[in-house]
């Protein structure tokens, strides 16, 4: 696959990290239900959320959790736990609120104090779902933007063109080195690389090689 027919990915991720998640309660029928939702990229950052907010809400009834550590509705790296729930009344409506957000790579957990009242499998179903949908209305949100790293080798003539390329691309330049031609090692939004490639090529007259580097 060559640099300019790259896939791209773009999308919305919380804001919040993990030390710093997204808090909101919801009382159902005197249990207290406080959701946590945070920024958790792989499946070893949400797990690690978990086990740190089970410590910390440690005298919780309950510590329910869902996450989907890849881009919105992927189901490739997703889990969810009932913890001491009743089967299906907990981790997987909150995956499902999760699913259908159109926010990627996020985790939450839901820690329920019990109130003395029976809320019954479905009365349980809706709060967990109802404490993870209410915590998304006002979750902070920032933009996830997958880059390539690319090498630039160009004639001295065309430099200027290119900065102002990169500039208007998103670019940005992590290397540079000079002998008979220009190298530049720079970093571009993927989503970006196959205009800034046709538009490098009509600034250098076709002369600038453009190869990847890497994906970070």
């Amino acid at each position: 696959m060559s640099v300019c027919d790259k896939p791209f990915n773009r999308f919305p991720v919380p804001a919040a990290d993990a030390q710093n998640p997204h808090c909101t309660e919801l009382v159902v029928r005197r249990s207290r239900f406080l959701t946590y939702s945070c920024h958790c990229p792989t499946v070893a950052a949400a797990r690690a959320f978990v086990a740190g907010m089970r410590l910390k809400n440690a005298d919780a009834t309950h510590n329910c959790w869902a996450f989907v550590a890849g881009s919105p509705g992927n189901t490739a790296s997703i889990g969810s736990s009932d913890d001491g729930e009743p089967h299906g009344t907990a981790g997987r409506p909150m995956l499902n609120a999760l699913l259908h957000s159109g926010t990627g790579e996020v985790c939450s957990v839901v820690s329920r104090w019990f109130g003395g009242v029976k809320l019954g499998t479905g009365g349980l179903a809706r709060a967990y779902q109802d404490s993870v949908l209410g915590n998304l209305e006002s979750l902070p949100r920032a933009m996830s933007v997958s880059r390539v790293l690319c090498k630039i080798v160009l004639d001295y003539a065309y430099m200027d063109g290119i900065r102002r390329l990169l500039l208007s691309h998103e670019g940005e330049i992590r290397q540079e080195s000079y002998s008979e031609c220009a190298e530049l090692l720079v970093s571009l939004p993927d989503d970006r690389v196959t205009d800034f490639c046709a538009a490098a090529a009509g600034v250098s007259n076709g002369s600038a090689a453009i190869c990847a580097a890497d994906c970070i």
